[in-house]
C-alpha cells in the first residue's frame, strides 16, 4: 500500500472515530480535530473556553503536532495549566494543500502515538 493510501485510510478511521465520539457522527473537520487535540492536551476537558481561548487551544494542538518535525518545543506550563512552545524552526511556505496533508499526517501520528488507532 502506498504511503499517501495509508495516511487516507488512517485519516479516515481518525475522522470517523472522532465524529462518532464527539459530534454525534456528524463528521468532524480538520479544525475541529485540533480544537480537539488542544483541549486533550490541555487536561482541562470539563470547561468551557472563551473564542480566544478556543485559538489558543488550537495553537496548543499545532505546536504538540509539529514537534515530531522539529519546528517547536515545549517552553514550560504557567500556574493555570496552560503549555507553552517556543518555536525551533520557521514553518515552511506551503500551499493549502500541503498544509492539510502535514497536519493530517500530523494528526494520524498523533493518534498512533497515543493508541487511539493502530
Amino acid at each position: 500500500m502506498s504511503r499517501d493510501q495509508q495516511l487516507k485510510e488512517r485519516w479516515e478511521e481518525v475522522v470517523e472515530k472522532l465524529s462518532n465520539q464527539f459530534a454525534d457522527g456528524d463528521t468532524l473537520d480538520l479544525d475541529a480535530i485540533i480544537y480537539l487535540i488542544g483541549v486533550q492536551e490541555l487536561g482541562q476537558l470539563e470547561r468551557s473556553f472563551k473564542k480566544d481561548q478556543k485559538l489558543d487551544l488550537m495553537h496548543i494542538a499545532i505546536c504538540k503536532l509539529l514537534m515530531p518535525y522539529g519546528y517547536y518545543e515545549l517552553d514550560f506550563v504557567d500556574d493555570e495549566g496552560w503549555p507553552h512552545y517556543k518555536i525551533l524552526e520557521e514553518l515552511p511556505h506551503l500551499k493549502a494543500g500541503e498544509q492539510s496533508v502535514l497536519m493530517k499526517e500530523a494528526i494520524v501520528g498523533y493518534f498512533l502515538e497515543t493508541e487511539y488507532i493502530s
